[in-house]
């Protein structure tokens, strides 16, 4: 069965809000109810001084979905909470998480852009497109996006993994890092992978991309070969890495990252490999 398709959209549908799904946002928290045991976000008809003034995102199967900020003065509705959207990442389908990082960009966009920059003054929206623009300069502000390289090392038939010192589990995963102004992502991948665990690589090849609400960042994601050195970790974000084989593997990423993507598709490969099934 495919998954619910998602139309984005800038400019709200000239309907009634009370159907729609409100995205309640408060830096990466969303507001959600705990309802026997699933997760509910409200719609307009439950939240609708919020919903008045949220920003359109689009429809998911047929549903309006909206985004605003809740600000750090008011509290949240009875019988809602605030909960990290991390924590959603297992308990709502592919579709509607994918929705909920695209509304936590756009409400913290929405909440810091409202004033310009330059002079002061209030922005409007900018019918059309993801934008506000301030009305005396013109200078338009959209939001931000954060690119950020992943890459999968292979050597043989072993992957180099690394256990992230932030990371919420004892899980390992493959190696990112944000891209810094100036750089390509191939220069990228060279810099954070020698910065983080000390190796060489060569062959990069591009495997593919992912959102990420995180960071607000766009993940992609990148294959490389083994070249040289021994792996010697920063110590400061990265705690340990080494060598995996699928007879010996560790805690992965949930399978819904691009990190879980590269690493079964290698696992694939390497069953192919040797005929097995």
């Amino acid at each position: 069965m495919s998954q619910p398709r998602f139309i984005p959209a800038y400019d709200a549908p000239a309907r009634p809000r009370d159907t729609a799904l409100l995205f309640v946002a408060r830096g990466l928290e969303l507001l959600v109810a705990e309802r026997d045991g699933a997760v509910h976000f409200p719609t307009g008809a439950e939240l609708p001084s919020l919903a008045a003034e949220a920003n359109y995102l689009g429809s998911l199967e047929g549903v309006d979905c909206y985004a605003t900020p809740l600000p750090h003065d008011t509290e949240p509705p009875a019988g809602y909470k605030l909960v990290p959207a991390r924590g959603l990442y297992t308990r709502v389908d592919e579709s509607l998480f994918a929705v909920a990082g695209r509304a936590l960009a756009i409400a913290e966009w929405d909440l810091t852009h409202r004033f310009c920059g330059r002079d002061g003054q209030p922005t409007v929206h900018v019918p059309g497109e993801r934008a506000r623009r301030c009305p005396v300069c013109r200078t338009p502000y959209y939001p931000r996006i954060s690119p950020a390289v992943i890459v999968l090392i292979t050597r043989g038939d072993a992957m180099l993994l690394a256990r992230n010192a932030n990371f919420p589990g004892a899980f390992f995963s493959t190696l990112a890092g944000f891209v810094d102004v100036g750089e390509s992502l191939e220069e990228t991948v060279v810099r954070e992978v020698k910065e983080e665990v000390g190796v060489e690589v060569k062959n990069l090849r591009y495997f593919g991309s992912q959102p990420w609400p995180f960071g607000r960042s766009l993940m992609l994601g990148f294959t490389a070969e083994y070249a040289g050195g021994d792996i010697q970790v920063d110590g400061q974000e990265i705690a340990e890495a080494a060598w995996f084989t699928p007879d010996n593997l560790p805690q992965l990423p949930p399978r819904l990252s691009i990190a879980r993507q590269l690493i079964d598709t290698f696992l694939a490969q390497v069953k192919a490999r040797h005929g097995q099934g």
